[in-house]
């Protein structure tokens, strides 16, 4: 757990699914400090963690069911405000001697909330019109209220739609505020963070940036921290960062495999030591690579032997540095939830350092700096933003550690190479354009219709073709582009015809070698976004 929380914080407490990172978000986004714990942590641990409100999740499980999870009941003695969603809502019932019922018919999606008497005095409901659109997704609801509560909304399945006890600042709602589909779910939010706990929302970007730098100045002192630099967003992030609280003391190491985008070596160093004048080591272990991968056809090999060199390489530029007492890493908080709580039933001790995943030499050891382990990814871009890293690379999309290597389907040769390479960039040239436009037109960077990931596949195969007035015998070039939000499920992206026509002709006209262009419109599940 995070021992630097600001003094403000939200507890949530996580009872499965996504609920607990989506909470969390959302609180966020008010400028509050949220965290998420387990469900099952005890009363005198949370105590500890001196929370100034909790906030209990949703969760898959009916509350009566043998294995559901449940919560110590002194949680809801501390004496902090109390907001149940959901199950939330259930177990808050439950717990304090209330009745939760199997309910003929579920109710699932938008339903129609009216607000009673109380509820159009409740402060959750405060600034929210007595009849609104909520989400619902359950099958069991409250029948019976605990003592000292009062029911505050209903909707025509649901009697007890919500309830509250305003003595002890207990609220619940059978309904998702958290989803956007919850009409006024951010003001109740708002109502609960700022009318009910008194918070204030300074957990702002600038106050961020002031905390984290105090706090590596304060675990470094005279210490060197050094770092591997990719390229990607959050190595980027914790580079500036971490050189912003130590200046020369870091040192950042970019190994470059040989196998990244085009223009991306030339961006990194333009960026870290032109622009911020970070001390960086360009490790240029191309040909290393290349002979390592001669022959290698089979996805995980490559995967693997790419991973394995990179720590090599890394470790070898390491010891020629002197004094280095810390790796920086750009671990972020879902790395950390699905590495461990999320994955064992949401045990606090499960939830592991990343030290275990570092492959040290033998007789070297280095103390780890994660800044950005309670960082969600949008919230690391913002980030990025506010240290002044150029847009371009604070919201460049996915791309995998073993890079173009997984985009070439069999073996990875210089050739192949250069006509992806080439390919690639005018694929994102041309969807980078429309995504701008999109930006320009709706205010929104993920808007409904923006491509969130895209690039080009060279199959090992070649086909027939006529340019000119000869045939060609050459390579085709596959387009992937696709919509999604958390790349857990992604649909294939519906690109104006006119798009899909120029990036073709573009492709075909520009890069030597290739003779096709094909789009792979497979959502995923079943197929996965890359194709290695």
């Amino acid at each position: 757990m995070n021992e630097a929380r600001p003094q403000q914080f939200v507890a949530v407490l996580d009872f499965g699914a996504q609920y607990g990172q989506l909470i969390a978000r959302r609180v966020r986004d008010l400028h509050v400090y949220s965290e998420i714990v387990p469900c099952d942590i005890s009363a005198d641990e949370l105590s500890a963690m001196k929370p100034s409100a909790l906030i209990l999740s949703g969760g898959p499980a009916s509350v009566y069911a043998e294995d559901a999870p449940h919560i110590d009941p002194n949680v809801l003695a501390l004496g902090v405000p109390v907001f149940g969603f959901c199950y939330g809502h259930q177990i808050i019932a439950a717990t304090l001697g209330g009745v939760v019922g199997h309910t003929e018919k579920g109710e699932y999606g938008p339903a129609r909330l009216s607000l009673n008497e109380a509820g159009s005095r409740s402060k959750i409901f405060d600034r929210t019109p007595d009849k609104q659109t909520v989400w619902m997704s359950h099958r069991d609801a409250v029948s019976s209220v605990p003592e000292g509560f009062i029911v505050t909304a209903s909707t025509d399945v649901c009697p007890v739609a919500a309830m509250e006890d305003p003595a002890r600042r207990l609220y619940t709602t059978q309904f998702h505020p958290e989803v956007n589909h919850t009409e006024f779910g951010s003001q109740m939010l708002s109502n609960f963070l700022f009318d009910i706990c008194g918070l204030e929302p300074t957990w702002t970007m600038d106050n961020i940036i002031e905390q984290k730098v105090a706090e590596i100045r304060q675990k470094v002192g005279d210490g060197r921290v050094i770092l591997a630099l990719s390229g990607g967003v959050d190595s980027s992030v914790v580079a500036a960062l971490v050189h912003r609280a130590i200046g020369d003391h870091l040192t950042c190491v970019f190994v470059n495999h040989g196998m990244l985008r085009k223009g991306e070596p030339e961006m990194v160093e333009q960026v870290f030591r032109t622009q911020f004048n970070v001390p960086l080591v360009h490790v240029h272990a191309e040909e290393r690579y290349a002979k390592l991968l001669a022959g290698v056809i089979e996805p995980e090999q490559k995967r693997r032997l790419i991973g394995t060199e990179f720590w090599k390489v890394f470790f070898e530029e390491a010891q020629k540095l002197d004094g280095v007492q810390f790796l920086a890493q750009g671990t972020i908080y879902p790395d950390i939830i699905e590495s461990g709580a999320r994955k064992t039933g949401g045990k606090a001790s499960t939830i592991k350092s990343h030290h275990n995943l570092i492959p040290f030499p033998e007789g070297v050891h280095f103390d780890l700096i994660e800044p950005l382990d309670h960082f969600f990814k949008d919230e690391v871009r913002e980030l990025g933003v506010s240290l002044g890293l150029p847009e371009n690379l604070v919201y460049r999309q996915p791309f995998p550690g073993p890079g173009l290597a997984i985009r070439i389907i069999g073996e990875v040769t210089p050739e192949k190479l250069e006509i992806l390479r080439n390919a690639d960039a005018i694929v994102r040239e041309e969807i980078d354009a429309y995504n701008a436009r999109l930006f320009k037109e709706t205010g929104e960077r993920n808007s409904a219709h923006s491509v969130w990931q895209y690039f080009a596949v060279l199959p090992d195969i070649r086909s027939v073709g006529v340019m000119g007035d000869e045939r060609t015998y050459a390579r085709p070039v596959i387009l992937r582009a696709v919509e999604s939000s958390d790349a857990m499920t992604a649909d294939w992206a519906k690109l104006p015809y006119e798009l899909l026509g120029r990036i073709s002709s573009r492709v075909v006209g520009e890069v030597a070698g290739v003779n096709r262009v094909a789009y792979d419109i497979t959502p995923k599940p079943p197929a996965t976004i890359e194709w290695e």
